[in-house]
């Protein structure tokens, strides 16, 4: 006999959770778009594609759902983190170290194009260069006490990410058994550029 009953999700009414704006630290909200000005600059994030409510409140940004599935109500938590990340880039910035490894053919990373451009030479005893262009805002650096370590950093954490994760990409090894050819640039440790 076919069963009548029909699974239902279960929708919870209210879905609250605020970030703390610290001192020095402007917010701007208008239908779901965040400004955030603070000492180190200006950062802006357009939330209109999510469904739900943002204001602030005193030195608060409030993020409210009404009637939320499990996966709207994860929203909630994400777009709180997302203007967590706004306000640690305009107050203290990230900064990506990168480390080049190799076996053989020492890795040259050189910084050219006003700390704009990074270029990746002799991998693996190439000659060409491999260049990659830092997204806006984004600049790089070498490293004046560690040997071959470049940092990459900037106020907007998903262009520091993108740059890092595009120098590391672009240093890949092909064709070969990478278990053995470990050459490459790699991401080593994740910080702010200002320390608390």
């Amino acid at each position: 006999a076919e069963s009548s009953w029909k699974s239902q999700t279960m929708k919870l009414l209210h879905a609250h959770d605020s970030v703390a704006i610290p001192e020095g630290v402007k917010v701007e909200l208008k239908n779901r778009r965040v400004r955030v000005t603070g000492p180190r600059g200006t950062l802006s994030r357009d939330f209109r594609h999510c469904n739900l409510d943002m204001a602030v409140v005193g030195n608060k940004v409030q993020v409210e759902l009404w009637e939320g599935s499990r996966k709207t109500i994860a929203r909630v938590r994400t777009l709180c983190s997302e203007v967590e990340n706004l306000i640690t880039g305009v107050t203290k910035g990230y900064k990506y170290k990168m480390r080049s490894v190799y076996a053989h053919f020492p890795i040259v990373c050189a910084i050219s194009d006003d700390k704009k451009t990074v270029e990746v030479r002799n991998f693996l005893g190439e000659k060409r260069a491999r260049v990659v262009q830092l997204r806006d805002g984004v600049i790089a650096n070498r490293s004046e006490n560690v040997k071959d370590e470049i940092t990459i950093e900037g106020n907007d954490i998903d262009a520091v990410g993108l740059s890092a994760a595009q120098v590391q990409q672009i240093s890949r090894v092909r064709n070969k058994d990478i278990r053995k050819f470990l050459d490459g640039v790699y991401v080593s440790e994740k910080t702010t550029i200002t320390s608390d």
